[in-house]
């Protein structure tokens, strides 16, 4: 497949994973309401992007997951404000994903199913580490600095830990589905259209 019809795919199938992290993070999440009117979630969405990362790279996985929750939350009254950091902190994370799968484990140009294995789950929580740390950071000095939010303190500690659930699921969910969808891709002789 030449360059121009492979980056065709690319961003059609970047398209098809903003739609699913969309449809994920608005519809599969559990909202926690914060004092203040502030809410924080457990939610998939980051697995969609993990997902998106490990399939079609960093870059246009990042954008897929970026774009999605980017417009759940300008959807949303609660979430509005968050939009600007959602875009980055989602983009950061299929960068991150992409970066260890495919630039530091190769995952695309091996067949040996232990190796892909191993830099699959190194990758997704490499990117959802940095989601972890700063997610809840970001979200701390955007309320303290840009909204001036009283309550940025406490609001951090239940954005920790629903940041933290959303990691752990997230990277099992995104490992458990990237697996057997890759192989099914390479018997079918998909995987290389793809990737």
């Amino acid at each position: 497949m030449n360059g121009t019809n492979q980056r065709i795919n690319k961003v059609t199938l970047t398209g098809f994973f903003a739609a699913m992290s969309y449809v994920v993070f608005t519809f599969l999440q559990f909202k926690i309401t914060l004092p203040g009117g502030d809410a924080t979630s457990i939610h998939l969405g980051n697995a969609v992007c993990v997902l998106g990362a490990l399939l079609l790279g960093g870059l246009y996985g990042g954008l897929g997951g970026a774009i999605g929750m980017t417009i759940g939350d300008l959807l949303d009254p609660v979430y509005i404000i968050y939009a600007p950091k959602t875009f980055i902190l989602k983009l950061c994370i299929g960068l991150i994903t992409g970066l260890v799968a495919h630039r530091l484990g190769k995952i695309n140009e091996s067949y040996d199913n232990r190796h892909i294995l191993k830099w699959t789950i190194l990758a997704a929580f490499a990117g959802l580490l940095f989601n972890v740390i700063f997610d809840p950071m970001a979200g701390y000095f955007y309320k303290l600095l840009i909204l001036g939010k009283p309550a940025a303190e406490l609001a951090l500690v239940w954005n920790v830990a629903s940041t933290s659930i959303n990691a752990v699921t997230s990277g099992i969910v995104s490992v458990l589905i990237y697996m057997p969808l890759r192989n099914a891709l390479v018997r079918s002789g998909l995987f290389t259209r793809i990737c």
